[in-house]
């Protein structure tokens, strides 16, 4: 029986994964988005959990911006082994949680903001976003499994759905 290892990665934090019994997680994306990296080639695999869109040179964790979030985890998949011609991403949150207002339809768009910043980064890196479960108004949970690569989501009162198949859909 193998033992599968969790690794929590919360608000701001990113994690890379190399062993097969490893399973990268973050819980309660609402606004932040989860942004998977998953080797096509082999068991490794990153997550971040990224809270807001621009650091403006902010010195924060690495994971707390996308735009810092993601050149960071794609410099540390690329230490682990995985470069990044090899990374497929997959997207999870984005939601608007919040809205101002009193219904008028003025909100902060942090959910929103948060995608496309993440977008960008990766276009701009060259990585392909090959699966999303973003945007609506309900907070989500991922999990990426390293040893098949896949990516799982479930949404708030929802069942756990497979999001991306990992290395069989490569």
């Amino acid at each position: 029986m193998v033992v599968v290892a969790e690794t929590m990665v919360r608000m701001g934090e990113l994690a890379v994964a190399s062993s097969p019994t490893e399973v990268l997680a973050s819980i309660g994306l609402g606004s932040c988005i989860g942004l998977a990296l998953v080797s096509r080639a082999r068991a490794v695999a990153g997550l971040a959990h990224v809270m807001l869109p621009a650091s403006n040179g902010s010195a924060a964790e690495a994971g707390k911006y996308a735009d810092r979030a993601v050149p960071s985890l794609i410099e540390r998949l690329g230490r682990a082994g995985a470069p990044a011609r090899e990374l497929d991403a997959i997207l999870v949150g984005g939601a608007q949680m919040f809205a101002l207002g009193g219904g008028g339809g003025n909100s902060l768009e942090i959910g929103a903001r948060n995608e496309r910043a993440v977008r960008a980064a990766l276009a701009a890196a060259g990585i392909r976003v090959l699966a999303a479960a973003t945007a609506g108004n309900k907070g989500r949970t991922i999990r990426v499994r390293t040893e098949t690569g896949e990516v799982v989501v479930k949404e708030v009162g929802g069942a756990e759905e497979l999001l991306y198949a990992g290395r069989a859909a490569a």
